[in-house]
């Protein structure tokens, strides 16, 4: 039994998801160590309460996020399939001596290999989503979107996407096989993509999924100046968390807070609700290890922000640090 959480159109792609997608990113190991069982009770509670859209990437753990959802979803995913929408991302390649560093390869036979890699671990027939992870300067987009419409033609996925690509690169590789929707970084602290990336994909219906709404922790106000990460937690060494960064944007966390505390709503509700408010994006996906944080994510799609609350809120922004996004060279989302 779920419960009922409206669904927006993915772009082109047609796909009818749910605006908050649950993300995996946390369950792979890059984030430090975890409960698994408090991290599937989680994934469970997201889909009792209406989300159908679960994003996860062969580069979390090499597989072990994409094993971790299919554990927590096996009944639904065995008996009524066609009600869970699963994205997965493929596109980033171990390097070899187990150090946990990957490199970019979206070359036919590594994007074929991992699909029928994050096939077996889901436990599926095929992919709702399938996005190549990030752009890989060493394989002509051509070679790359020619393999994708042959796996979509065989039925192994259903419908292409790609995360972290400039306009130009999804042009290009719309030369090939549509592009039907881009998995972007998007918060309050990186703005980026709200110049051409998000516009061409307004101009082409391309559905946009964004990633670290809540600025990876950052916009939740669990984090303060005295907040240490684990060696294993990729914060640990992002320039997004150095201490200078970090005091300038704890600054504007506080501002921001205020301003959701008017509008009685948390902090990370707000986050979340800024980024819903952008007319290109239609999901915000939000990770979680505890079943009552995804329960406050659900919480943001009642959040009404105004022109007002909007005009405030952009007016505090204007004194924060720009967090640089993540890259496969430092982490794997």
């Amino acid at each position: 039994m779920t419960g009922d959480l409206k669904q927006v159109r993915l772009g082109r792609s047609e796909l009818m998801v749910s605006p908050i997608a649950f993300g995996t990113w946390q369950l792979g190991g890059e984030w430090g160590q975890f409960d698994e069982r408090k991290a599937i009770e989680a994934i469970r509670h997201a889909r009792g309460l209406g989300i159908n859209f679960f994003d996860t990437a062969q580069a979390y753990g090499f597989g072990a996020s994409e094993r971790l959802l299919a554990r927590a979803l096996e009944d639904e995913l065995r008996e009524a399939r066609e009600n869970v929408v699963i994205a997965t991302k493929g596109g980033l390649r171990p390097i070899s001596g187990g150090s946990g560093e990957v490199t970019r390869d979206s070359s036919p036979d590594f994007l074929r290999d991992g699909v029928d890699e994050s096939l077996a671990a889901l436990g599926v027939d095929y992919i709702d989503l399938y996005q190549v992870h990030w752009p890989d300067p060493d394989t002509p987009l051509e070679e790359t979107g020619a393999v994708l419409a042959e796996l979509r033609d065989e039925g192994k996925i259903r419908h292409i996407g790609v995360s972290n690509y400039s306009a130009e690169q999804m042009e290009e590789l719309s030369q090939t096989v549509p592009v039907e929707t881009l998995q972007p970084p998007y918060h309050l602290f990186a703005r980026e993509i709200e110049g051409d990336v998000l516009r061409w994909c307004l101009d082409n219906d391309v559905g946009v999924l964004v990633y670290g709404p809540l600025a990876h922790g950052l916009l939740t106000g669990a984090i303060d100046e005295d907040t240490e990460f684990a060696d294993d937690d990729w914060r640990s060494d992002s320039p997004q968390f150095s201490e200078t960064s970090l005091r300038q944007n704890l600054t504007v966390v506080r501002q921001l807070t205020e301003i959701a505390d008017g509008l009685g709503c948390t902090l990370g509700q707000l986050a979340i609700a800024w980024t819903l408010v952008h007319p290109a994006v239609d999901v915000a996906i939000v990770g979680s290890r505890r079943a009552a944080h995804i329960e406050e994510s659900v919480g943001a799609l009642d959040v009404d922000l105004d022109d007002e609350a909007l005009q405030r809120i952009e007016t505090v922004i204007q004194g924060a640090a720009t967090a640089a996004g993540p890259s496969p060279e430092l982490n794997s989302n």
